[in-house]
């Protein structure tokens, strides 16, 4: 009788903490994915800044605002802030990247800051939009690709062409005797655990939902402003 009302007590508490475990991966995804859908909500909103090198111009759509505001490259401003803090958690240190216009009719100033996870990372933004206005870098492949995981046509996100690209390499240094049965099964199985092409397919469809978003946006003038009036080895002239 006693081992019978163990065994049931034992049940209850692992069907307890069962639902106890799903209920709160649920709310944590849903807080997880909280920020991401209200960046979503915004985009529907907000105009993507664009950069156009034939033109040498930098359109804006400040928020608030549904006419763009076309300022020449050259008298764009750059800086990168760095803040420090302290809380009751310790030192807390903040990074970000800023760019300032005058409006050029009406003089008015304007800046956009947005913040990045580093230093490094805050200046590297603003030298690869300087790269591609001035030195005619057409994708970001040709200044940052550390795994080489990128063809020669394919696109610049991490989708399931990196990951086809990978396993490729893969079997590739297999063949040559480069790496061994041990890392080509260890690959596989990091892989299997980590939901295999899901996480290249979530980029592909996240991708594909912001440039349709983006285009929504997009006022008319802007439209026309970003079309082609010659071309330059082939490449867009205009990116965001």
């Amino acid at each position: 009788m006693a081992g019978k009302m163990l065994l049931w007590g034992g049940k209850a508490v692992f069907d307890y903490a069962f639902w106890i475990a799903v209920w709160a991966g649920l709310f944590g995804f849903f807080m997880l994915s909280l920020p991401r859908w209200l960046a979503y909500g915004k985009l529907k909103k907000v105009a993507p800044t664009r950069f156009n090198r034939q033109r040498r111009e930098v359109c804006f759509v400040p928020e608030g605002q549904k006419e763009p505001i076309f300022v020449p490259w050259e008298e764009l401003v750059a800086w990168v802030t760095e803040a420090q803090g302290a809380t009751e958690y310790g030192v807390q240190r903040q990074y970000g990247l800023g760019i300032g216009f005058y409006h050029p009719e009406t003089g008015e100033k304007y800046t956009l800051e947005f913040e990045t996870p580093g230093l490094p990372l805050a200046i590297s933004s603003w030298e690869a939009i300087r790269a591609y206005m001035e030195y005619e870098v057409h994708t970001l492949k040709e200044i940052q690709d550390p795994l080489e995981l990128q063809g020669p046509d394919d696109p610049p996100w991490e989708g399931v062409h990196v990951f086809r690209n990978a396993r490729k390499r893969l079997h590739d240094e297999y063949r040559e005797g480069k790496r061994g049965m041990f890392y080509l099964v260890g690959w596989y199985l990091y892989h299997f655990v980590t939901f295999w092409t899901i996480p290249n397919r979530l980029v592909e469809w996240e991708v594909k939902n912001i440039k349709r978003m983006s285009r929504k946006t997009l006022p008319r003038a802007m439209s026309e402003w970003s079309e082609h009036f010659g071309k330059i080895s082939g490449q867009s002239p205009v990116t965001n």
